[in-house]
């Protein structure tokens, strides 16, 4: 069949609303030939998604198309009936969805959620479709698959999960294929995987692939054209090489200039100017600037978990997820984590600051001694007020049914940090010191952007005046440009404040911005540790090297010429 397989022309997309129609998208235009791997980037907000979302007939209520055409194969889907578009979807489009494990039913088998789809999609008996299930498995890298099909989804890890998502998303063997954020939670490792995998199915089934990403390294590695998307518009569109290697739009610079590099430290992350003002001596109240040494410290730390009985008469096996042989951070200090997913990363800031209790070992702080003596009320508030939390997901992090005042309020009230009149001038100075208008108090989370909920977190963070931070991925759900804000937010905070940090991530240019020293783990096991300068330039061990190897190059986007090279659709 000639022509493009997927033709947008003139698209429009609104969503009515009692102050008038907003534009979601306009003007948009856009194709994917067959066997090509075309890329949607843009910030936050620009309508990457909502255009997946208008090509699978998914738009969220009240949303429509009120102009143009979105042609798959000449066929029209704008005037298709409901039922009609239902019918091609698993069909002729297929779709990766962000999030792998809200994707699957956490009460049914791998086995059972798979061959459902392909009985239904190809009309073949329950016998053959789970013969199919297998093999389909099998082809997006699983191994052992029949063991598989009787797993659940929350015994697979996150670069599974992805891989059983995308074996769901072929099950009605499609001709397009839309992968939104496929890769945004994965290691660089599984990242690497997730994406061969897509680019060996694009080719081997001449597939038309839509990645729909905010990451620009995953678009210079795996994208054969690129369109660039801002506030609904299409700003600037060509072959992957010509748009980031020699971009025409001002937008397009922007967004590589705000990508973290991976070949050096920026000064901009490195050295921020420090702003004092009244907040900052608030926050600063009661610390020494004489103290130092470590703030934290551990002897050999093991974490245990029993895994369930094979059979009624079985023993329970045991599961170490974690075992170190130690662990310093010094006062003002921030120390990067970094491993594969299921390395122990987040197990290990959950035990540092005291949400879980390792199997064996002790933890230090030098404020408060050793955290298993912390037993008295007083003792546990002050600890909790001086070590706080920045978390991934900042919307779910966030109560929806209380004003953004309210949220940063309740911490200062209940530690007795002020009352009254003063709070309320606490809160607009704490919104101010992280970017955000006084006034921003009186809304709600959901009123926010993900990088200004962030923003929120960070300010209930400190709203009771911390000495340590846990940052857990606090990053990686943002889009470059908002990114680099809440870096150079978190470094400037750093600084001002004094405060020492361990900055867990699975972003390796991030880490490198960011980091005084690197610790990487590996099944539990820190297998390097040394000044993030010398891991980056100087790796000790095989596995920091395939770590690095495999993370998605674009310190060369502005020089991209020659680097990346143009394939030939199928």
């Amino acid at each position: 069949m000639t022509g493009p397989l997927l033709e947008i022309e003139g698209l429009r997309i609104t969503f009515p609303h009692r102050f008038g129609d907003f534009t979601a998208v306009q003007d948009f235009d856009m194709r994917v030939e067959r066997g090509e791997i075309v890329g949607l980037i843009g910030e936050s907000g620009a309508g990457k998604s909502t255009i997946g979302n208008a090509v699978m007939g998914l738009l969220a209520q009240p949303g429509r198309v009120s102009e143009g055409r979105i042609a798959l194969d000449g066929q029209d889907l704008t005037r298709l009936a409901p039922g009609a578009l239902a019918r091609l979807r698993g069909r002729r489009i297929g779709m990766i969805f962000q999030d792998p494990m809200t994707s699957l039913n956490p009460l049914l088998t791998i086995g059972d959620q798979l061959s459902e789809s392909i009985a239904v999609l190809q009309a073949v008996p329950a016998t053959q479709a789970r013969r199919m299930a297998v093999e389909r498995l099998a082809g997006v890298g699983i191994p052992e698959p029949e063991m598989r099909m009787r797993q659940y989804p929350h015994e697979f890890s996150g670069g599974m999960r992805q891989r059983v998502v995308i074996a769901l998303a072929l099950a009605g063997d499609p001709d397009l294929l839309i992968a939104d954020e496929p890769t945004t939670a994965l290691d660089v490792s599984v990242q690497k995987q997730v994406l061969d995998l897509i680019r060996a199915i694009c080719v081997d089934r001449s597939l038309g692939v839509i990645l729909v990403t905010h990451d620009m390294g995953v678009i210079a590695e795996t994208a054969d054209r690129v369109y660039v998307l801002r506030h609904g518009k299409r700003v600037e569109t060509g072959p992957t090489p010509a748009v980031l290697g020699r971009p025409k739009a001002d937008y397009t610079r922007q967004l590589i200039g705000a990508i973290p590099r991976m070949d050096k430290r920026e000064t901009r992350f490195s050295d921020p100017v420090r702003r004092v003002g009244e907040i900052d001596r608030w926050l600063l109240q009661g610390q020494s600037s004489e103290a130092t040494g470590d703030y934290l410290s551990t002897t050999p730390l093991t974490m245990d978990f029993a895994n369930p009985r094979s059979g009624f008469w079985g023993r329970r096996s045991v599961f170490r997820a974690v075992d170190v042989s130690g662990l310093s951070i010094r006062r003002g200090e921030v120390l990067g984590l970094v491993g594969e997913s299921g390395s122990g990363k987040s197990t290990l800031g959950r035990i540092l600051i005291g949400l879980q209790k390792p199997s064996t070992g002790s933890i230090t702080y030098a404020d408060h001694g050793a955290l298993a003596a912390i037993r008295s009320a007083p003792a546990r508030k002050a600890f909790r007020r001086d070590v706080q939390v920045v978390f991934q997901d900042p919307y779910s992090a966030l109560n929806g049914r209380m004003r953004v005042d309210r949220i940063l309020a309740e911490p200062i009230r209940y530690h007795g940090l002020a009352s009254g009149k003063e709070v309320g001038r606490l809160i607009g100075a704490l919104l101010e010191r992280v970017g955000l208008p006084p006034e921003s108090g009186r809304k709600y989370p959901h009123q926010f952007s993900g990088g200004q909920r962030q923003r929120i977190c960070i300010a209930r963070a400190l709203s009771l005046r911390p000495r340590f931070l846990l940052c857990d991925e606090p990053t990686s759900a943002l889009d470059v440009s908002i990114q680099a804000d809440m870096l150079a937010l978190l470094m400037e905070l750093k600084r001002s404040l004094g405060l020492t940090m361990l900055f867990v991530s699975h972003d390796l240019a991030v880490v490198r911005q960011v980091s005084d020293r690197v610790a990487v783990m590996r099944q539990g096991r820190i297998v390097e540790s040394q000044a993030a300068e010398m891991v980056f330039e100087a790796p000790q061990t095989d596995y920091t090297r395939m770590l690095l190897e495999t993370a998605p190059r674009v310190e060369g986007l502005h020089a991209l010429e020659g680097t990346l090279t143009e394939r030939t659709p199928v």
